[in-house]
């Protein structure tokens, strides 16, 4: 006898509302362990994987790849181990059925992949026999389609025959999106057959197929709601300062055949980060946060550094980054950017940021108003660092020059203190030797 668990979505992070089903790691039939990963989800964070709360059989993938669900929302059914094919040949008796079949090891919550091994029986083996589903469904008749209910209602409703239908499914069904890329490609072509066009949403026009239409969601779409949220509820100013930062591209030349800076990354962008430390520490209503009834002032830095990543613009940060020495802070930028790159930034390291860097000039853009992060109430654009005429002691001199823009939140920072707090990071972009003062 065997029984099932039902593993629903669960909040990866504070206050998780939905979250896209990326990619399946396993499939009906597969031998889980607890801690097996399940599932790569991903979140209006990041992709984060889902390890199995129960051992034993996957019975059931109740959600597909690229579906968005609910927290909350069953997403898997795994059965427990079913009885071996000798055993099942007969009736069972009274002593060979347990009071109580054996209860799975919940798993609170979710964390990293340990290191059990999950191990997936060939077909037709003895393993395979024992880890089937207790009372397996009968295969379906050859000329039959496979389709959930709502999907056969659609399209009955549609007009479409669902054996004309290519399924992806998992188990080879006709899903839903299957059914409206048909219908989809029945409209750019020649009028259907029935009843189609009495049920279609509109008149069929076969779309430009110039066009590209990207759904909005997971990154892009957090994205979209937090700096329309912060461009309309923050009243932003923003100032702009040119800076000489020859000495600063001199410093970062003699870091990078340091011993000490040996196989580390060092760039004008560390200078910048360290520079945004120093002087936040000498301003600190630049590292706050309006809550409407009191302004919180944090005497801690956790630096948060704009990063595009293939998911789209992500913003972590790094904790405590006023801690860190110079090397410390390099190894952390380095570790962030490639942590991001990858796709692997955790829900965890994107918050609770008190101030945000973008670094434009990566990009070879000169300098930008930015929009203030969510929670914050200034951000630091770095612009491009390139050789410009400049005039030292009354001689147009070749300089390395970059821009700074500012935005700031007015209702915490007013003028004078935004201007001092830029004044102050272009200090030490024009003489970074401050920094050991």
């Amino acid at each position: 006898m065997s029984t099932s668990n039902i593993f629903k979505l669960p909040d990866v992070g504070e206050g998780l509302v939905e979250a896209e089903i990326v990619a399946w790691q396993v499939k009906a039939g597969d031998i889980v362990a607890v801690n097996d990963v399940l599932v790569e989800i991903e979140t209006a964070k990041s992709i984060v994987e889902l390890p199995s709360p129960y051992a034993g059989v996957v019975a059931e993938l109740l959600v597909a790849d690229g579906d968005t669900v609910e927290v909350g929302t069953p997403i898997i059914r795994i059965g427990g181990s079913a009885a071996a094919p000798e055993e099942s040949a007969s009736p069972a008796t009274p002593a060979d059925v347990p009071a109580e079949a054996p209860a799975m090891k919940p798993l609170v919550g979710s964390g990293p992949k340990a290191d059990a091994v999950r191990r997936r029986p060939r077909a037709g083996s003895p393993a395979a026999v024992e880890a089937a589903p207790a009372a397996p469904a009968a295969p379906a008749p050859a000329n039959r389609v496979l389709a959930k209910p709502p999907v056969r209602k659609a399209a009955k409703d549609l007009g479409i025959n669902l054996a004309d239908v290519a399924p992806t499914g998992l188990r080879g069904e006709v899903t839903k999106k299957d059914l409206l890329s048909h219908r989809d490609q029945q409209a750019a072509g020649p009028a259907a057959a029935g009843d189609f066009w009495a049920h279609a949403p509109g008149p069929a026009v076969a779309e430009d197929p110039r066009i590209e239409r990207i759904k909005v969601k997971g990154v892009r779409k957090a994205t979209a709601k937090a700096m329309v949220d912060s461009a309309f509820s923050a009243p932003h100013v923003s100032i702009f300062v040119d800076v000489d930062a020859s000495r600063t591209m001199e410093f970062v030349k003699r870091l990078k055949v340091s011993r000490d800076f040996e196989g580390i990354k060092v760039s004008p962008l560390l200078i910048l980060a360290k520079a945004v430390i120093w002087a936040a520490a000498r301003n600190p209503s630049v590292n706050a946060t309006w809550t409407g009834d009191e302004i919180i002032i944090k005497h801690f830095m956790n630096l948060g550094i704009a990063a595009a990543t293939p998911r789209g613009l992500m913003v972590p940060n790094i904790k405590d980054a006023q801690e860190l020495s110079l090397k410390e802070l390099a190894i952390a930028l380095n570790a962030l950017a490639t942590t991001a790159r990858a796709g692997k930034t955790q829900p965890a390291d994107m918050a609770g940021g008190s101030l945000t860097v973008t670094n434009i000039g990566a990009l070879g853009i000169d300098t930008g108003t930015p929009i203030i992060n969510p929670g914050e109430v200034a951000i630091v654009a770095f612009g491009t660092i390139k050789q410009k005429p400049w005039v030292v002691e009354g001689e147009v001199v070749p300089r390395w020059v970059t821009t700074l823009g500012g935005s700031f939140d007015h209702r915490v920072v007013d003028g004078d203190l935004s201007a001092r707090f830029m004044a102050d990071v272009a200090a030490i972009m024009e003489e970074p030797a401050l920094l050991l003062d």
